[in-house]
């Protein structure tokens, strides 16, 4: 998920129209593709019948292929959810029955069933919401909260088919933190337990009550966003249930299947949704009913507003085409352009770097304004966010568009684990969308190019790292860390760096083959750190145990500085007694540069040494003690400075300022740029640090 954008632009466009006037006060003194949209007759003609889960009697899972270009299934299909669902926009409530067919797959027996109930999150008491409230969140303040604007999600009834009513033997569980005050799990013990390799069937029926939006979910005076609003079942991996409460800084970890959704909503409402809409039907009273199917995706989620324009478009993919659906404010339809080009770009680069999109759609939302709605990601469906005041060359919306478009791959499709390895989504789609917004908007400039005023997105990362580098791991469950901030700042900004050093070390080309053969050998499936970080291990053909042990299992720190530099003649004690002149042309210098790792981040860095005649001299420094000398160098030439790392291939040193050093300083420059660096990096990992909670 991403972007808060009230606490980035106030800041972002004060250093505009400082650096403006600055400017000003100087100078007084000095094609898009195109292609025929599918017909949406053509997809609802190809619609499955609603339930379908039974083939001659015993209970299956649809191997539809309706919603991807692909004439079979891509994932284990483990669940089948049939929903119908009722909206009052009034009350903002769902009523809905829900049918789940689930396939035990697990190679055991369960005896029981745990649920997710997100909508539950936000109650006063509830773990995320007392989170939420020590931290402070992007959604509000809680300064003045009312009942109006909670959330609750109640299963009414549930039966196991075969089995009976077994709502009385619901229970809530709390298996993080044992807060009974949350309801965000609950279990469910079956009569007789579901054999390894059958199926079984659920069916519930619930309401569901959205609050006034919450981490992307819930209403906004006429705007819906619907997300985690169903029940929803755990995952069985490796070995046990996986169903975590939910925490403020968590996001979602489900199992692929079939989904078939239908939504009644009123007839004045424009509507858009995970997956194809293969129905829309107009009710006697006043509502119309929208039927939407998904294949191989692991969850759904729906928006609505009467207000929406909508633009359609097609993108041809290398499996087929692809619907795109950009549903704008009316106050921002002047960006809707922006907004589809962009996310053509974004499909173009990963599907050219990473792997197809196999979907059919892409639906992408402009949400409602101040509705802390934006900036989020479901399959097949994702939310941007903009302003009205958006200039060419504030890459805002660009940004967000991006990086909602990346979770298609490393949410939607490699489905990691979220609430365990945030970083494994947030962090791995940070980094490529750094590498895809290089290429399109260019490396300086990738979030800011305006009247000679850049900023590079991979700085910014840096920068958000740099503020909490000492407190966290990357391998850390996503509700552990320190903060909202250390999670931001961790997640985010410290992945994107690491992974951008790693280039370095094993070259740029060969770190995107093995972000390829990741992608490719694990989507569709649940893979773990270490399946990442041995694939890139084994494309590269290189043990990186050194690099990964500090960088993603611990919290060391980087820091290396140019400690000193110092030429002197090599006959200065002829000169100290008076025997030659001062020195001249043909004097021989001997020069040394002491190096320090300051902090506890052991790394090899390469080290260009230039001389005052314009030699230059490269030297590699293990880094293993705590300083080192280089040297000595006997020239007719001083060294007047010492870089680390001069090709600039190291983002995780924190601190970027004493990684080089002239033999006659410029303090004050170097002060004046430290300053600005500061000022930007700390505006900017505060935002970052509320873009992901």
């Amino acid at each position: 998920m991403r972007m808060f954008w009230i606490i980035l632009l106030v800041p972002l466009i004060s250093v505009i129209a400082i650096t403006l006037a600055v400017r000003e006060q100087a100078a007084k003194a000095a094609s898009d593709q195109k292609a025929r949209a599918v017909p949406a007759s053509k997809m609802a003609a190809a619609a499955p019948a609603a339930g379908q889960t039974e083939q001659n009697g015993s209970l299956t899972i649809p191997d539809t292929t309706l919603a991807i270009n692909s004439d079979k299934p891509m994932s284990e299909r483990v669940v089948h959810y049939e929903i119908d669902a009722h909206y009052d926009a009034k009350t903002h409530t769902v009523n809905a029955n829900e049918v789940l067919t689930y396939h035990n797959l697990t190679g055991q027996a369960l005896d029981h069933f745990p649920f997710h109930l997100y909508q539950n999150a936000f109650e006063p008491n509830a773990t995320w919401m007392r989170e939420a409230k020590i931290e402070g969140s992007r959604d509000m303040s809680y300064d003045k909260w009312e009942e109006k604007e909670y959330g609750s999600e109640t299963i009414n009834k549930i039966e196991v088919v075969g089995q009976g009513d077994l709502t009385g033997q619901l229970h809530y569980i709390q298996p993080d933190d044992g807060n009974k005050d949350d309801k965000t799990v609950i279990d469910l013990p079956v009569a007789k337990p579901i054999q390894a390799g059958a199926y079984v069937q659920f069916k519930i029926a619930f309401e569901t009550k959205f609050p006034e939006t919450q981490a992307r979910s819930g209403w906004k005076r006429d705007f819906v966003l619907g997300g985690q609003w169903f029940p929803k079942v755990g995952v069985w991996w490796h070995g046990a249930w996986n169903c975590h409460q939910y925490h403020a800084t968590t996001e979602f970890f489900a199992d692929f299947g079939v989904y078939d959704v239908k939504l009644t909503l009123p007839q004045d409402e424009v509507a858009g949704a995970s997956g194809v809409k293969v129905g829309e039907a107009n009710n006697s009273d006043g509502t119309k009913t929208f039927t939407y199917h998904g294949d191989d995706i692991h969850d759904f989620a729906w928006t609505a507003s009467p207000r929406y324009k909508v633009k359609d478009a097609v993108y041809q993919a290398q499996m087929g085409p692809v619907q795109m659906r950009i549903l704008m404010q009316p106050a921002h339809w002047s960006q809707v352009d922006r907004h589809e080009k962009i996310l053509r770009e974004s499909l173009e680069h990963f599907e050219s770097w990473y792997g197809p999109y196999p979907y059919k759609t892409i639906t992408l939302v402009d949400p409602e304004p101040d509705s802390a709605a934006g900036g989020m990601e479901y399959p097949t469906f994702i939310t941007g966010e903009t302003s009205w005041f958006m200039p060419e060359g504030l890459y805002m919306p660009e940004v967000v568009v991006e990086h909602e478009f990346g979770h298609q791959y490393w949410y939607g499709m490699v489905a990691t684990n979220e609430f365990e390895d945030a970083w494994m989504d947030e962090g791995i789609n940070s980094y490529t969308e750094v590498k895809v917004l290089d290429s399109i908007l260019g490396r300086d400039t990738s979030i800011l190019s305006l009247e000679g005023v850049t900023l590079g997105d991979r700085e910014l990362q840096r920068g958000d790292y740099a503020e909490v580098s000492d407190l966290d791991p990357i391998a850390e469950k996503a509700y552990d860390y320190y903060s909202f901030q250390s999670y931001g700042g961790i997640t985010y900004g410290k992945t994107t760096s690491v992974l951008l050093t790693l280039e370095g070390i094993i070259g740029e080309d060969t770190m995107q083959k093995a972000m390829h053969v990741y992608f490719m050998k694990y989507r569709f499936t649940h893979p773990t750190k270490e399946d990442f970080l041995k694939t890139i291990e084994e494309v590269s053909g290189k043990n990186l145990r050194w690099y990964f042990n500090q960088a993603i299992y611990g919290s060391q720190v980087m820091d290396y500085k140019v400690l000193k530099i110092e030429s002197y003649p090599v006959n200065w004690y002829e000169q100290k007694k008076g025997s030659v002149q001062t020195p001249d042309k043909n004097t021989v210098y001997r020069s040394f540069v002491w190096l320090q790792r300051k902090e506890d981040f052991v790394m090899p860095v390469d080290v260009e040494i230039k001389f005052d005649n314009g030699e230059k001299v490269r030297e590699h420094w293990d880094g293993e003690s705590r300083w080192t000398k280089l040297g000595p160098y006997d020239k007719k030439a001083k060294v007047t400075s010492a870089e680390i790392d001069p090709d600039h291939t190291i983002q995780i040193d924190r601190n970027d300022f004493n990684n080089s050093d002239r033999d006659e300083p410029h303090p004050k420059a170097a002060r004046k740029l430290e300053n600005y660096f500061m000022f930007i990096s700390q505006w900017v990992g505060q935002a970052l640090a509320w873009w992901g909670v």
